[in-house]
């Protein structure tokens, strides 16, 4: 059992990984999961997990890519919930969109396949490398760039299609 003082250590890390890392999680699950609610729920039972765990960490950049890992496997989690009980998905990242002009790419962003969409998030929003990602997803090298090129020809042609 954790006494007071590291009962009180851990709710300042869970804080601070908070208000360092929340927007982040909730803008990767909510491209993920397409759904507000079901991004908030992913994003608090990743840190419900932190909180639990209390993992050790080399860097704030290895803290990062945990949390990173444990929200797109709780996202997934949910994905084949959604897929096995039929549950409806609502089109939520536009309202998260912080300017009108981007709803368009966030929308076309929005339609592309999963295996597209994580990709060019991570890579173009959250700034990871090629080899940073393939770790994050358990992929090779090789199909993570070959995601980033045709996940940006899709979204390219998509964007083109919708909304020009």
């Amino acid at each position: 059992m954790k006494g007071a003082d590291e009962t009180m250590l851990t709710g300042d890390c869970a804080r601070e990984a908070v208000e360092n890392y929340g927007d982040m999680l909730y803008r990767i699950c909510l491209v993920m999961l397409k759904n507000s609610a079901d991004a908030e729920d992913a994003v608090q039972e990743t840190f419900i997990t932190y909180i639990q765990k209390s993992p050790e960490f080399e860097s704030d950049g290895h803290k990062k890519a945990w949390l990173i890992t444990v929200a797109t496997n709780k996202c997934r989690d949910m994905l084949r919930y959604r897929t096995r009980h039929q549950t409806e998905s609502e089109e939520a990242m536009y309202n998260y969109a912080v300017e009108k002009s981007d709803s368009g790419i966030i929308e076309a962003l929005m339609e592309l396949p999963d295996k597209y969409r994580i990709v060019l998030m991570l890579h173009y929003v959250e700034e990871y490398k090629v080899h940073e990602i393939s770790k994050l997803i358990d992929s090779s090298i090789s199909a993570v760039k070959m995601r980033l090129s045709r996940g940006r020809k899709l979204l390219e042609e998509k964007y083109r299609k919708e909304y020009m």
